[in-house]
């Protein structure tokens, strides 16, 4: 079990009635709960959305606050200040005085950080502390008005040769107010992806499906996240570039195995964190699997750290792989499931 569920075990006896657990993981927290408390999970990560519904727990899986009323809410700290920032306000703007919530958290993960972003909202004192873990508890003494979501969004330009791209990120996603080094590595080679149905692993905000979409009119984009905070950035970029939004399709997925099939490329800059933890399972699984995914002819192109061996993963599955760009730390790599070569860009 996950240390901070085990110290929400141990300090259960504060919790009662309806309590919403917010970024809960995927463990057996839920099931060892007392029976005097209804919970219900409030999670943007699809995967333990997935394990949580799996287990027939009453599991919500959005950017948004579920709808019914709540006693109390444990959140799990997420990695993201401006994210806990986003998730306290949802919850405060819901719950009346004198409501309690809970913060549970790593030390190493900012959960003392965390509880002083939630002292700003009522008397705060430390619940417990085990585990490498703290629990923190508050009994709100103010209300505040709820914000749109739209007001979390943080927009930037992206400038090409090509045309400028307008990004819309909310709180939490990666590279939330600046291109990342490594997406700004792979655009140039973007011109020279095959033009059909494209998929877009581990979107982030936007930044990859808005361009091939914008470079071709023709290309239908499928974006692919675990994070609901991505899928959504996804769409609003989109939105805010003025493109067709039926040539979009959202897809929450826990890997590459829950893409669609008969694509003509794969494209990605994929995710090697899992919380404050690294986790490199999806983008390998993605290196070993995507061939699958592909028809004849079909190209894989992704940007990757220096250090990861992904090459030689991809060369394995597709009987070779073209370093495209060696460049600030960053590779491109390229392969296709018939071998023939692609120019350089100029």
């Amino acid at each position: 079990m996950d240390p901070r569920s085990e110290v929400v075990i141990r300090q259960q006896h504060a919790l009662t009635g309806r309590v919403l657990f917010i970024n809960a993981p995927a463990d057996q927290l839920i099931d060892q709960l007392d029976a005097n408390i209804d919970a219900t999970v409030w999670t943007w990560n699809y995967a333990d959305h997935q394990y949580h519904s799996k287990m027939q727990h009453n599991s919500h899986f959005a950017v948004e606050l579920p709808a019914q009323p709540f006693d109390q809410a444990v959140i799990f700290v997420p990695k993201s200040k401006v994210l806990l920032e986003y998730v306290l306000h949802q919850v405060i703007s819901h719950f009346a005085i004198d409501q309690q919530i809970f913060l549970v958290g790593e030390k190493k993960g900012g959960v003392e950080r965390a509880a002083k972003q939630l002292k700003n909202y009522g008397k705060t004192f430390k619940l417990d502390s085990a585990r490498h873990c703290q629990m923190w508890q508050a009994a709100l003494e103010h209300n505040i008005d709820a914000k749109p979501l739209e007001d979390w969004v943080k927009n930037y330009t992206i400038e090409t040769d090509e045309f400028s791209l307008e990004i819309c990120a909310l709180p939490g996603v990666f590279s939330q107010d600046h291109l990342d080094v490594g997406t700004a590595v792979l655009l140039p080679y973007l011109k020279q992806v095959k033009s059909g149905t494209l998929a877009d692993f581990g979107c982030g905000a936007g930044v990859l499906s808005c361009y091939l979409a914008k470079i071709n009119d023709k290309n239908i984009i499928h974006a692919l996240d675990v994070d609901a905070f991505a899928l959504k950035s996804t769409e609003l970029s989109f939105e805010r570039n003025h493109l067709d939004r039926s040539r979009l399709h959202l897809h929450a997925v826990t890997g590459i195995e829950d893409a669609p099939t008969q694509l003509d490329a794969v494209i990605s800059n994929p995710p090697f964190h899992q919380g404050i933890h690294t986790n490199y399972a999806a983008s390998e699984n993605l290196c070993q699997t995507a061939k699958s995914h592909l028809k004849t002819r079909g190209e894989l192109w992704i940007v990757a750290n220096r250090f990861l061996n992904y090459a030689s993963i991809i060369e394995q599955q597709f009987g070779q792989a073209q370093i495209k760009a060696d460049q600030n730390g960053f590779k491109v790599i390229y392969a296709c499931t018939s071998q023939y070569t692609v120019k350089e860009p100029q």
